[in-house]
Order: structure tokens, then C-alpha cells, then sequence
């Protein structure tokens, strides 16, 4: 079975398709080996120790899972919601890009909690960092900086030097070797709903992030986009297992304090081992931290300030860019006053996208494999009521945590959103089977009478 779809653009795409092994598998890599990835895996280490780095490795199992897509991606070229739009129309393409958009709402809002986080722990009030750094964002985000953004995305590999560093001076390097070995026997005092929950919609999470499609359509051939994936989920998984390495290590050596929260944690050790909040090598190591989540921050901020103007349903002038961009960063802001869990954030707006798409991206690969058995119509009622439900779930989850069901959120807006998407898709087209077959009776009785 031949997964294929084509564009009119697929050729001039094809002329900038330039990326090696090692280059894409570095993208692939820095798409998620952010401030998500780093602090919210320490964050989860603190409590559940080596079972703290599901979520990590989880990344890691979701490009494996992503090869099964790799060359569909390689040859469709869009993203998704062009994808579906060019089939079921701009209803559709729209429900999909704004889903897109509300997932990068809790992405977004991680980096303004983690660099609020950061800064606060060098004396400053967390409220009003947080608002300082909404603002620089938004000059950030407006700015030409898309060079600038490569330099961010560098400093992100500095954070494993720092992570390496750290463990160094706690004199537990061993704790690479040690930690990895208690990572499953560790999985066995979590809940079976929250572990299932974090682990499907990381891993799916992967599948359907646009960020790392944009990325193995530029591969010179499939094989590379292949083996891309292959050594970005190797690389994962290797470090899957750093924030909580260090987490584990200073907390053997007791040097976290009982009242810090878990968000806090990494960067407090990374400044004790450079001499403390008040010596300037501890400031430089939580710093090194804070400048990736501002370059980060605005450059999602800039994606979605472009997602909404590339449906050109607004004029796409310099006002509204700024209009939209205040509007983005405002939501962004709402979102990381409520301070949730690092991971808990990221995939509740991630799930929230997945079982809004999931249903109807489904229905279109079956098409796409010459299985055509949904109509438009069932697609387009599926996704508008999935992200209906999707974003109806996500919102009591936020603002009630004592609604979540299965003792998952993951699950709950999953289940919800997916399971409505389905029921809809189903029902609409067997009642146009129905209404079908009806036609045909009264059809045939008028050709008898």
C-alpha cells in the first residue's frame, strides 16, 4: 500500500531539498530538545525519579513511530491543514490551522513559565518577570531575527555542556549508566492512566507535528529523511535520561532545598554547582537556560501570528501583524499565570490538537491509499466537532483539574475529543448511506409508476 499525494509545488520544493543525515537529524532533534524537554523532565524527576523520563523517551519511541509517515511527508510537501483543505475544502483547512495554533499556546507558554522560573530565582517577582518577558517577546517576534533564531537554537546544545557539567562537579557521571537501568522497574510505581496518557500522546504528538514535517520535506531523498529519524530517536533517547540524572544526583547529595518547586530544581542546581545565585558563573548557567525560551518563545509567537495571516481571512498588512501578535502573546500570557506542570501543559494543548485532527487525518490517508469510504461532508462534521470537544475538554481541564477523568488529562481530552470526532464521522455517513439508498427507492418507484 502506497501512501502518495502531489501538488503543483512538489518540484520547486524539490530543487531546495539539500539536507544530509546529520543536518536533518539536528533539526529534527532541536524541534524538541527545548526548555519542555529539559526542565519539565528534571520537573517530573523530582517526584517519580527515573520514570521522570517518559516523556523524554517517549520523543524518542514517536520517531520511530514516524517512520511509518516519512515518505508520504517526503512526497505530499504541505502541511497538513493544506493537505485536507485541497481535499475537503477551506472549512477544513481553516479547523485545522486554528487547532495548530491552539497547540502553540501551551509550547509558548512553557518558555514564558521557564524563563520566569529562571529569572525569579535571582530575586526577581514572578508576575511581573512574566509579564516582561510577554513584552519582550512581542518585540522579539516582530523583529527580523530569523538568523538570530539560529543562534538560540545553538545555545540549546550548550545545555547538555551545562547538564554535563553539572554532573561533573556532583562527581556522578555514573548516574549516565545507573539511571536508564531503573528507568523501567521505575515505571512500575506510577499510574497506569498517567504513564499510558503521557506515552500516547507524546509518541502520536511526533507523528503529527508540523515542525518536524517542515523538516524531512527538505531530506535529498527518503533514505536520508529515514535515517534522520532513526538517529534523531537514538539521540533522544540518550538524552532522555540527563535532567533526571542530575535531579537524582543532587538530590542523593542534598543539596535541593524541601520548598523548591519542581520547576525550579534544575536551574537552582545549575547554580549552585557554578557557585550560587550571587557568583556570576551561577547566573551565566541559569541563563544559559533563559535566553533559548525568549528565542523560542517569539519564533512560535511569529509562527502564529503567520499561521492566522496565511488563511487571508484578515489583510496581512504591519498593523495587523502587531494586532495579532499582542492578541498571541496575551493568550500565551493567560495560559502561564495558571503555572501547571511543564509536561502536563505542553501535552494537554498537543493532545487538544491531535484528537481534533486525528480522526479526519486518518480518514484522508485511507483515501489516499484508494480507500475513499468517508465523504466530505462526514470529514468536515468530524473535525469540527472533535475540536469543539477537544477544545471544550482542554479548558475544564485547566481551569477545574478536579474534572479530569481516568486520572488523566492526556486521556480525557483524548478520549473526548477523538471518541466525538469518530461518533460524528460514523453517524454522518451512514445517514448519507442511508438518505442514499432512499433516493434510489423513490427514484426507482418513479421510473415504475
Amino acid at each position: 500500500m502506497s501512501l502518495q499525494a502531489t501538488h503543483p509545488d512538489t518540484n520547486a520544493i524539490a530543487t531546495k531539498r539539500s539536507l544530509g543525515v546529520l543536518s536533518l537529524a539536528t533539526l529534527l532533534i532541536c524541534s524538541h530538545y527545548g526548555l519542555g524537554f529539559i526542565l519539565g523532565t528534571a520537573e517530573q524527576a523530582v517526584a517519580a525519579g527515573a520514570a521522570g523520563s517518559l516523556y523524554a523517551v517517549s520523543l524518542g519511541i514517536g520517531f520511530l513511530l514516524l517512520l511509518v509517515l516519512v515518505k508520504f511527508y517526503w512526497q505530499s510537501v504541505d502541511q497538513i491543514w493544506t493537505l485536507l483543505g485541497h481535499r475537503y475544502g477551506s472549512l477544513v483547512q481553516v479547523g485545522i490551522a486554528f487547532m495548530s495554533w491552539v497547540s502553540l499556546i501551551g509550547i509558548a507558554a512553557v518558555q514564558m513559565i521557564a524563563a520566569a522560573i529562571i529569572l525569579s530565582l535571582i530575586g526577581l517577582p514572578k508576575v511581573p518577570t512574566m509579564v516582561g518577558v510577554t513584552v519582550a517577546l512581542c518585540l522579539l517576534s516582530l523583529t527580523r531575527v530569523e538568523r538570530a533564531s539560529t543562534v538560540f537554537r545553538g545555545l540549546l546544545l550548550l545545555n547538555i555542556g551545562a547538564l554535563v557539567y553539572a554532573l561533573w562537579r556532583l562527581h556522578s557521571l555514573s548516574e549516565l549508566e545507573v539511571v536508564p537501568l531503573q528507568f523501567v522497574p521505575a515505571l512500575h510505581h506510577l499510574e497506569w492512566p498517567h504513564g499510558l496518557g503521557v506515552s500516547i500522546a507524546t509518541a502520536l504528538m511526533v507523528v503529527v507535528d508540523m515542525k518536524c514535517q517542515q523538516f524531512i520535506v527538505r531530506a535529498k531523498t527518503p533514505q536520508i529523511a529515514y535515517w534522520g529519524c532513526v538517529l534523531a530517536a537514538i539521540a533522544l533517547l540518550g538524552l532522555a535520561f540527563l535532567p533526571t540524572a542530575v535531579v537524582l544526583a543532587a538530590q542523593q547529595q542534598g543539596i535541593i532545598p524541601a520548598a523548591l518547586s519542581g520547576k525550579e530544581v534544575l536551574p537552582y542546581i545549575l547554580a549552585q554547582v557554578g557557585g550560587g545565585t550571587n557568583h556570576w558563573q551561577g547566573i551565566l548557567l541559569m541563563l544559559s537556560l533563559a535566553v533559548p525560551a525568549l528565542g523560542i518563545g517569539s519564533n512560535i509567537l511569529r509562527i502564529q501570528t503567520k499561521t492566522i495571516l496565511d488563511l487571508k481571512i484578515f489583510p496581512n498588512s504591519p498593523y495587523a501583524w502587531i494586532a495579532f501578535t499582542i492578541l498571541n502573546a496575551l493568550c500565551i500570557l493567560a495560559i502561564a499565570l495558571r503555572d501547571r506542570e511543564i509536561i502536563n501543559l505542553i501535552l494537554n494543548f498537543y493532545t487538544a490538537y491531535l484528537s481534533s485532527i486525528g480522526v479526519p487525518f486518518i480518514a484522508y490517508l485511507l483515501a489516499q491509499a484508494t480507500r475513499d469510504i468517508f465523504s466530505a461532508n462526514s470529514v468536515r462534521l468530524a473535525l469540527l466537532t472533535g475540536a469543539i470537544a477537544s477544545v471544550t475538554s482542554l479548558g475544564v481541564t485547566l481551569v477545574h483539574p478536579q474534572s479530569i477523568q481516568f486520572g488523566s488529562s492526556e486521556l480525557t481530552i483524548l478520549l473526548v475529543g477523538m471518541g466525538t470526532s469518530s461518533l460524528a464521522l460514523l453517524l454522518t455517513q451512514l445517514l448519507s448511506q442511508v438518505l442514499t439508498v432512499l433516493r434510489r427507492q423513490v427514484f426507482h418507484q418513479e421510473e415504475v409508476s
